[in-house]
C-alpha cells in the first residue's frame, strides 16, 4: 500500500497550488487566501482529514477561519474535481486531494484510511442491469478491515 503526500516536496505542493489557482481563475471562481490555505493543507495531508480535523490544523496559522468556511471550501473542491470525498459509513466526510486512480482501505478500529492502488480495480465492470437503468458517474473501491497496526 502506498503512502502519499507525507514526503511530498514543498516544490510539488507549491506547483499543485499554482495549478489549483489557475483552475479557479479559469472556472471563474474567486481565489482567496482561505481557499488556498485549505487546499494546500489538504494536498499536504495523507490521512484523509474531515473538515473538523483540517479546521483544527489550519486554525493555528489562520485564527480567523471558521469551520463553516473549511467545510464549504472542501465541498467546493469536491465540486471542482480538486478533491474527492472518501465514502464512509455514518461518520463525518473525509476528503482526499489525491485525484490519481487509487482505492481506499479503512481500518474499522482506528479509523485510519490508507491509499492503495490495484490496477485491476481501475476499470471495474458495471453490471448490465445497472447500466441499463442508471448513469454511473463514478466507481470506487472501498475496503474495510483491520489495518496492520490494529490487526496484531
Amino acid at each position: 500500500m502506498k503512502k502519499k503526500n507525507k514526503t511530498m516536496p514543498r516544490g510539488e505542493i507549491d506547483s499543485k497550488v499554482r495549478e489549483f489557482v489557475d483552475r479557479c481563475r479559469q472556472s471563474g471562481r474567486k481565489v482567496t487566501a482561505q481557499r488556498i490555505t485549505i487546499y494546500k493543507e489538504l494536498v499536504r495531508s495523507d490521512d484523509h482529514p474531515s473538515a473538523e480535523i483540517l479546521y483544527r490544523r489550519i486554525k493555528k496559522a489562520s485564527p480567523g477561519i471558521s469551520l463553516d468556511t473549511v467545510n464549504r471550501t472542501l465541498l467546493t473542491l469536491h465540486e471542482m474535481g480538486e478533491a474527492s470525498i472518501v465514502e464512509g459509513t455514518g461518520e463525518p466526510k473525509r476528503f482526499d486531494a489525491g485525484m490519481e486512480k487509487h482505492q481506499h482501505f479503512k481500518c474499522v478500529k482506528c479509523k485510519r484510511i490508507i491509499d492503495f492502488h490495484h490496477k485491476p480495480f481501475d476499470d471495474i465492470k458495471v453490471p448490465a442491469m445497472i447500466e441499463k437503468k442508471f448513469t454511473v458517474l463514478r466507481k470506487s473501491i472501498y475496503l474495510e478491515g483491520l489495518c496492520d497496526r490494529c490487526g496484531k
